[in-house]
């Protein structure tokens, strides 16, 4: 006899265990049916682990200058093991926090791969979902609602075989064992300089080669020259408008070699690993999909503003989705999912006021539009901007280099987009997102009265910037 749920999640992933979460406290009976573990990549192989990583580098680099603040800390090295440790020590008690929460939530956890099947002798329409466990055997289970929340995997260029030793992605970079002495890393993205940043603290000869004619392409450009200007400062070597040739690989002997076509010609790129980095693909495979009506268009799920796909009573969020793949947004997408399913009539998701971060050294985050995306909209723009450089707090810090830019509607004073490059800017972006979310303008922004000294005094400048009104410019 199959169980009967109010709602299947299928994936155990930040999108999936908040999205159940929500469900039950509805009133829901939930469950999840995760082939791993809870938490998903963003715990065990994303955001958590490379956060944990980032975290120790930027220690280990603030002990190697820690004469400037007075502090004399002698030889300073690290234990590459122990940082790993550490690293897993995290991931380990926020999985068990998750585990909690679901117990908690009374949601039923089903281990093993799902399976959406169509109509058949347990329920009359598509959506049942049979669970392949590791031993072989099957289960069935039986949803009013299903919600697909599968993920993604690293992207890879074609032709270029991820082999787990030379070349290899970010899900096993963050097993290495040992740092090696150099890295290509293959994409200038998120993932890509956010790998730059930690490797290079570290003590690794970094490249980047990028295919786009800057590094971050999806920032505001100022941002873009700002972060190259300051890893170019920390010898990294960044490589634009450079295609990769995959068969040109060659490795061996602890050595790996790739060419790219550049504007000056061919360019060879040697080191003892190449990382890949070129973005994630969602996981759409061998999910049974074809036995119903859902459908599959450039490699992801379609669904409507509702995230309902063809079978309306089947709905899809996260990576799963394409667009933005990050684990704030499946979160917040699953919400609204089951909020639309209890009938609550949830506000469509507004994409715009979605803050994106990256966890580098510095820091970059921002919410809306760019300056260049808000002009080839349309909009007449006035712009705000204040260096962190005379900040009281940033100087304190060590960390003056960067910037807020504020970008602004010049007819109706409306904010379109904020744009930080600096010392903790992934957590100062919250109050940009809350200013977009309640439509604020920059006068409202820059006489909300900020404590000083703070970090956050460098929104209120910007702010105060767009109409030059800006005290410390």
């Amino acid at each position: 006899m199959s169980q009967e749920f109010d709602l299947v999640v299928l994936g155990g992933g930040t999108g999936g265990y908040v999205a159940a979460i929500r469900a039950s406290q509805l009133g829901m009976k939930v469950a999840i049916v995760e082939k791993e573990k809870l938490g998903g990549t963003c715990l065990h192989r994303g955001c958590i682990p490379s956060k944990a990583l980032l975290r120790s580098a930027e220690v280990y680099a603030t002990l190697k200058e820690s004469d400037k603040f007075g502090v004399l800390a002698g030889e300073v090295g690290y234990d590459f093991s122990k940082i790993q440790d550490r690293k897993q020590g995290i991931i380990e008690q926020l999985h068990k926090g998750i585990q909690y929460l679901m117990k908690k939530g009374s949601i039923t956890i089903f281990e093993g791969f799902g399976r959406v099947m169509g109509p058949s002798i347990f329920s009359p329409q598509a959506g049942a979902v049979r669970i392949e466990k590791e031993n072989g055997d099957q289960e069935m289970i039986v949803p009013r609602f299903l919600l697909l929340a599968t993920g993604s995997r690293p992207r890879t260029l074609p032709g270029l075989v991820i082999d787990g030793s030379y070349v290899v992605t970010s899900d096993e970079a963050l097993q290495w064992e040992q740092l090696p002495e150099s890295v290509v890393i293959v994409g200038g993205g998120v993932i890509g300089i956010e790998w730059a940043s930690m490797l290079n603290d570290f003590g690794v000869e970094v490249t980047v080669v990028e295919y786009a004619d800057r590094i971050l392409p999806l920032e505001d450009e100022e941002v873009s020259k700002e972060m190259a200007r300051l890893l170019k400062k920390r010898k990294v070597n960044i490589v634009t408008s450079a295609k990769v040739l995959p068969e040109s690989l060659e490795k061996g002997e602890g050595r790996v070699m790739i060419q790219a076509e550049t504007a000056g010609g061919v360019q060879s790129f040697e080191a003892q690993k190449i990382l890949v980095s070129v973005g994630r693909q969602a996981n759409v495979e061998n999910l049974g999909l074809e036995a119903t009506e859902i459908k599959v268009e450039r490699g992801a799920v379609v669904v409507n503003e509702h995230f309902q796909t063809a079978e309306s009573h089947i709905y899809a969020i996260g990576d799963v989705i394409g667009g933005l793949q990050l684990a704030h947004v499946a979160s917040h997408e699953g919400i609204l999912a089951v909020e639309h399913m209890a009938g609550q009539n949830p506000h469509p998701m507004d994409y715009t006021k979605v803050p994106k971060c990256t966890y580098s050294r510095p820091e970059v985050a921002n919410v809306g539009l760019t300056e260049k995306e808000a002009k080839e909209k349309g909009f007449e723009v006035k712009v705000g901007k204040f260096s962190f450089k005379p900040l009281g707090k940033a100087i304190i810090y060590g960390e003056n280099d960067g910037f807020v830019k504020v970008v602004v509607d010049a007819k109706t004073n409306d904010l379109l987009g904020v744009h930080m490059i600096g010392p903790h800017v992934t957590d100062m972006i919250s109050e940009a997102g809350l200013a977009r979310v309640l439509d604020a303008t920059p006068w409202e922004i820059g006489t909300t009265i900020h404590p000083h000294p703070t970090l956050s005094e460098a929104l209120m400048e910007a702010a105060l910037a767009v109409e030059g009104k800006a005290i410390h410019n």
